[in-house]
């Protein structure tokens, strides 16, 4: 008996064996850094739990008027554009080499972190992105789809407002199509002198009807490749997911439908807060056929200045746009004529983000200690 028992504890460690990079000679991409699966796994791991991990939540305090102290079931979109969101902060404020320990008391890191915190008071908490949603006409507690998020990114430039530390500028390329000057617009301001805003690009795409068209699969795994790459929101149908790489015809992703008891990282200074710490870094990543992913997604990127703005553009011409027969998007320096004088984004999310702006002030004044945490 003792023999077939240590035999089954045997085969249990062999399942357990984590199963999250291949043995295989293609080339790992990691948002923009390629490796190699046999010879740096370490590195890969370690790269991939330096990403902040943002999944379900539950004992917040609740999300306005809904009465919501969860978003197990609905808010894993949401979660998914958070991550995008703070590695693109990772970058800006710590830069793309940065790696995180369980010992680390960065403050840059912990000062990020505590910006998509679940309380109210977070500039970019779970609490003030479902409630811009829900002047989209999203109730909070309903799903959001990928064209959705990147929607709600383009309210997050209402956000960046309370966020003076980054001051990011966001700009969501509608119609497949990215206008060279409309990013440099938004990003130099209109003021003589203004200082560039770091820039998160997202591209809302859709690659097929029910599934993935094999024709945008080179371009698709080449944005990887990019050092300014933020990786992809997209997923499964209403399973949203964090695709930060890919290694031959897999991506790899990070998966935020695991609830977990809110709870905060503050300064760090005791077990308590860094066992917190260690629910924002998954261990092991996932990996999905690229074939299986929804054909409806958003690419991202991230430009800290306009020099890598323009090298993106300049890869994006000479590796997406004339290498692919059937590009992922259009790259023009102006608007094309056939476009309205009125900008698209302004018509469509103009009104979203007046409400929102007019709602953030008492938003972010409101406090938590009026709720009670539930468990």
């Amino acid at each position: 008996m003792d023999m077939m028992f240590e035999a089954y504890l045997t085969n249990e460690a062999v399942q357990l064996e984590p199963d999250d990079i291949p043995n295989t000679k293609e080339p790992v991409w990691i948002l923009g850094k390629k490796y190699s699966a046999i010879d740096d796994l370490e590195l890969i791991r370690q790269d991939i739990r330096s990403r902040l991990w943002f999944t379900y939540r539950r004992g917040f305090v609740p999300i306005g008027d809904s009465g919501l102290t969860s978003d197990k079931g609905w808010g894993c979109m949401l979660r998914c554009g958070q991550m995008v969101l703070a590695q693109a902060l990772l970058n800006l404020h710590l830069g793309r080499e940065w790696c995180w320990s369980a010992d680390s008391k960065c403050q840059a890191y912990l000062k990020i972190l505590r910006l998509f915190e679940d309380r109210r008071g977070a500039v970019y908490s779970i609490h003030q992105i479902a409630q811009m949603g829900a002047t989209e006409g999203k109730e909070v507690g309903q799903w959001f789809g990928p064209n959705t998020i990147a929607q709600v990114f383009y309210f997050s430039r209402k956000l960046a407002f309370y966020d003076e530390w980054s001051s990011v500028a966001f700009h969501v390329a509608l119609d497949n199509t990215i206008v060279i000057s409309e990013i440099k617009q938004l990003c130099r301001g209109t003021e003589p002198g203004n200082r560039w805003k770091p820039l998160v690009l997202v591209i809302p795409l859709r690659l097929g009807l029910s599934e993935i068209n094999p024709i945008y699969l080179k371009g698709l795994k080449t944005c990887f490749s990019f050092r300014q790459s933020l990786g992809v929101i997209g997923g499964k149908p209403n399973h949203a997911l964090y695709f930060i790489g890919c290694v031959g015809d897999e991506v790899i992703y990070l998966d935020p439908h695991t609830t977990q008891q809110t709870c905060f990282v503050e300064g760090k200074d005791n077990e308590c807060e860094r066992q917190a710490d260690l629910t924002y870094h998954c261990q092991y990543a996932s990996r999905l056929h690229i074939l299986n992913m929804d054909p409806s997604l958003a690419v991202c990127f991230f430009c800290a200045t306009e020099h890598e703005l323009d090298s993106l553009c300049q890869l994006f011409r000479e590796r997406i746009v004339e290498q692919e027969k059937q590009p992922l998007f259009e790259l023009c320096e102006e608007k094309p004529e056939r476009w309205s004088p009125v900008s698209k984004q302004d018509d469509l999310l103009g009104a979203w983000a007046q409400e929102a702006s007019e709602n953030m002030d008492s938003m972010l004044e409101d406090s938590d200690e009026d709720f009670e945490l539930l468990g």
